[in-house]
């Protein structure tokens, strides 16, 4: 058995500064060693593929992060794992526990199957793995064999951990209480026959940003259509791990706050990691700009409707503590909500019509060639 400060001191030292993730008993002193220290951010997320994809925002731009999480939420986090980090090689370190260890501490029998397949989904998934260390002397070794993987691969790595590796830690911090968000300015909607098309919405966002923003196009048609408007080395195309690009662009957004990330959402994603909008609110990212492209419609899979036809997701956002969320009338409305740089978390919705343009390119970049050049733009 270790003590999490050991582990924590050394991960440090190896450029760990950031943890996120969802509690399991067994790594419940981890988590509240990293939350009571001063020196140390902790993201807690509300699933474990949220969890990944703000680690990966960090590591993209030049922080690196560990992600905790107990076994049975592995699932969750298949998504992220296998078309986010595999495809764009982006590197983090997962702490995943092992309930319903076999042959282990007798456990619920939830967990039992779970237990059997644990390194067996990791090795499917192509994530090399070890046990977490149990001993002191062991702490230092496993986190210099992690990062050589991670940095030759840009793969993830995982320490599974057992039952009991680390020392009780009792909690001390009191959660932070958020401001009430104020009430929303709603600008008139806009109607089914005055909508933009995504196209003209993109546009407006490109004429508003500028080279040191960083911008965040979610999967499906919304990132096809940003690259054809104009590939640009400072947008990240989530060809993948729909529902992520609010969590990436969160872990973005902590790790360089000198940039403007501005992350443009659809609402089939939004809604499949709705969680997500909760983690960003609470954590009030001054530097992050949330753009959600409505159209109604899950448009690249043939056009089959989504729910927001019925629901108020700005109204969602405003719940959750967004400060400043606006419905917005038009491509304009947006084009001159995002040329304002005032700080702080804000929301805009803009309604779209459907329709794709003709003869619509895919990116002739990879995405690992996305993920490189966007590293080199931070760089400069």
């Amino acid at each position: 058995m270790i003590e999490a400060k050991s582990f924590c001191e050394a991960a440090k030292k190896a450029g760990f500064s950031l943890y996120t993730g969802v509690p399991c008993s067994y790594v419940k002193p981890f988590i509240n060693f990293v939350i009571d220290a001063p020196d140390l951010t902790y993201v807690g997320a509300t699933n474990e593929g949220d969890a990944v994809a703000i680690a990966t925002g960090a590591e993209l731009c030049g922080k690196r992060a560990i992600v905790m999480m107990q076994n049975s939420g592995l699932g969750n986090a298949v998504s992220p794992i296998t078309s986010l980090n595999a495809v764009f090689r982006v590197p983090v370190l997962l702490v995943v526990t092992l309930r319903g260890e076999p042959g282990g501490p007798a456990d619920e029998p939830q967990h039992e199957l779970m237990g059997a397949i644990t390194t067996k989904m990791l090795e499917t998934m192509n994530v090399a793995w070890d046990y977490f260390p149990r001993e002191e002397a062991e702490v230092a070794g496993a986190i210099e064999k992690a990062v050589a993987h991670m940095t030759k691969t840009g793969m993830p790595y995982c320490l599974v951990m057992k039952k009991d590796s680390v020392a009780p830690h009792k909690l001390a911090s009191k959660p932070a209480v958020r401001a009430e968000a104020r009430a929303r300015a709603v600008v008139r909607p806009a109607s089914a026959g005055e909508r933009p098309s995504r196209e003209e919405a993109l546009r407006a966002v490109q004429r508003a940003v500028d080279s040191k923003d960083i911008v965040v196009a979610t999967t499906g048609y919304t990132g096809r259509e940003l690259y054809a408007c104009d590939d640009r080395p400072n947008q990240l195309y989530v060809v993948g791990s729909m529902g992520c690009a609010s969590s990436i662009a969160l872990g973005m957004a902590w790790a360089r706050p000198d940039r403007r990330v501005v992350v443009l959402d659809g609402d089939g994603a939004m809604l499949m990691r709705l969680g997500a909008l909760a983690t960003v609110a609470y954590e009030q990212p001054a530097n992050l700009v949330h753009v959600l492209l409505d159209n109604e419609a899950h448009e690249s899979t043939g056009g089959q409707s989504t729910v927001t036809h019925s629901m108020d997701l700005a109204g969602v956002a405003h719940a959750c503590g967004y400060p400043s969320v606006e419905v917005l009338g038009g491509a304009a409305d947006l084009e001159a909500r995002l040329r304002d740089r005032t700080s702080g978390l804000r929301f805009f919705q803009l309604k779209t019509r459907h329709g794709v343009p003709a003869d619509l390119p895919r990116p002739k970049v990879t995405p690992r060639e996305v993920a490189a050049r966007l590293r080199k733009e931070l760089e400069a």
